[in-house]
């Protein structure tokens, strides 16, 4: 979470590398997403982060979320979405999230965070088709 709030206060003070979304219910904080362009790539962007409060799970919030984030992407002209997760048991239903969503898992990387503990890299075209396609 200190990495999060990190970003967060980067993207205060101005850095505009990582952009944040929250969604509330009254004044609450419920969950948040946090993203940013990739350095040297043509219209791909990282999510850094899709949090909702666990007491919501289930019940829309990250999806509104992923789906605003990817329509203001998709305005903006960005192509792709990268998200990276892990391989734990624990982050299974994350995945299935992802894959629920049309996420490709593009890429794993053993042991990445730890033995045992992969990387799992899911990608998303938000061009309609265009990520295999050279420009003309």
């Amino acid at each position: 979470m200190a990495i999060a709030v990190e970003l967060l206060d980067d993207s205060l003070a101005g850095d505009g590398d990582y952009r944040f979304l929250g969604a509330y219910e009254g004044d609450e904080l419920v969950g948040y997403a946090c993203w940013g362009p990739v350095p040297g790539t043509a219209g791909t962007c990282d999510l850094y982060w899709l949090v909702v409060d666990p007491t919501r799970h289930g019940t829309g919030v990250g999806c509104q979320l992923l789906g605003t984030v990817e329509h203001q992407l998709t305005a903006e002209g960005i192509r792709l979405i990268v998200v990276e997760t892990s391989s734990l048991q624990a982050y299974a239903s994350t995945r299935a999230f992802y894959e629920r969503r049309g996420y490709t898992r593009g890429a794993t990387v053993p042991g990445y965070y730890a033995p045992g503990d992969d990387l799992v890299i899911y990608f998303k075209d938000l061009a309609d088709g265009v990520l295999a396609r050279a420009p003309a």
